[in-house]
């Protein structure tokens, strides 16, 4: 030791490294389906009767006599059909992965020192 003391000096180095990994995956579904369907239906049924009957006698005794009979039938049935059906599909996946990897190094120096009182 000398009178002023003593005095220590020295170097340091380090290194510091970390390593960092993410992974993960995504899947994803979508399903889109539509249904469409129209029906019309129509029925028509027309009945039509008519009678006439006419009876005549003149005064000399002759007759006359007439008669008309009208019968009239219709029926008509209609149908329509309409359908449609529309989809759509689909899936995707994904994976990832990431690594990362950090080093440093450092260096530093330092003094220390004690004085001692005489």
């Amino acid at each position: 030791m000398s009178e002023y003391g003593e005095i220590e000096t020295a170097q340091e180095s380090g290194e510091l490294e970390e390593l960092h990994t993410t992974a993960g995956s995504e899947q994803d579904y979508q399903s889109d389906f539509g249904v469409y369907a129209q029906d019309t239906a129509s029925a028509e049924n027309t009945s039509f009767e008519q009678g006439h009957h006419m009876a005549y006698e003149d005064p000399s005794g002759a007759r006359y006599e007439e008669t008309d009979y009208v019968s009239y039938d219709h029926s008509a049935v209609e149908t329509d059909s309409v359908f449609a059906a529309e989809g759509s599909e689909s899936a995707s996946s994904s994976e990832f992965a990431t690594m990362d990897a950090l080093r440093a190094q450092f260096e530093s120096a330092f003094a220390q020192g004690t004085v001692a009182s005489n």
